[in-house]
């Protein structure tokens, strides 16, 4: 019964108790923490990779990672920016190490039930547009495209992700920008 309420708690705590916790070896709290943010993780993936049997490798490699270094986690109550940030680059290294093509015209988004069937073939017309102008854009600034609008990452960690400097981060990023921008330029 202890033990139990004790579970429930560790499931509602806040992410900095949860990771101190883990950081001291506490398997449960570790538990808890793979379970709050692989969903997040494995989305964010697919979304890179578009590569599903890797998505779950990946996800399952960036928490060996993290359970391996622990102690480089300088505040606790980051650990979602800190696994964030080592499945970004596990999905990195697996980019440049296969260069795949980001194909989101795959990923299959369920329209809502009262959603009509021409609202449908619209959303999935506009995500067939994004997929064709991603693909169209060379590795780097795609890189750059999906780690800020999709992984929502700041110029200083995308730079840090891709091993950039700030400023050619931006300048990619301002490329891919400016063609989606003219690529999509009909679905406004």
């Amino acid at each position: 019964m202890e033990e139990e309420r004790f579970r429930r708690a560790l499931e509602h705590a806040d992410d900095g108790i949860v990771a101190g916790r883990a950081m001291d070896g506490d398997i449960e709290a570790f538990a808890v923490l793979v379970r709050r943010y692989t969903p997040m993780m494995r989305a964010y993936t697919q979304r890179m990779l578009n590569a599903s049997a890797d998505v779950d490798d990946i996800v399952q490699e960036s928490f060996v990672t993290a359970w391996q270094r622990f102690g480089e986690l300088d505040d606790p109550s980051k650990v979602k920016s800190w696994l964030m940030r080592i499945v970004s680059r596990k999905a990195v290294d697996r980019i440049r190490a296969t260069r795949p093509v980001v194909d989101i015209d795959s990923i299959e988004r369920p329209a809502p039930s009262h959603a009509s069937p021409s609202a449908v073939v619209e959303v999935r017309a506009g995500v067939a547009a994004v997929g064709a102008a991603l693909r169209e854009l060379p590795d780097a600034q795609r890189e750059c495209w999906v780690l800020r609008e999709i992984g929502g990452y700041s110029y200083e960690e995308i730079s840090e992700e891709l091993g950039l400097p700030v400023s050619t981060a931006r300048g990619l990023l301002a490329r891919a920008r400016k063609h989606m921008i003219v690529r999509m330029e009909e679905w406004r």
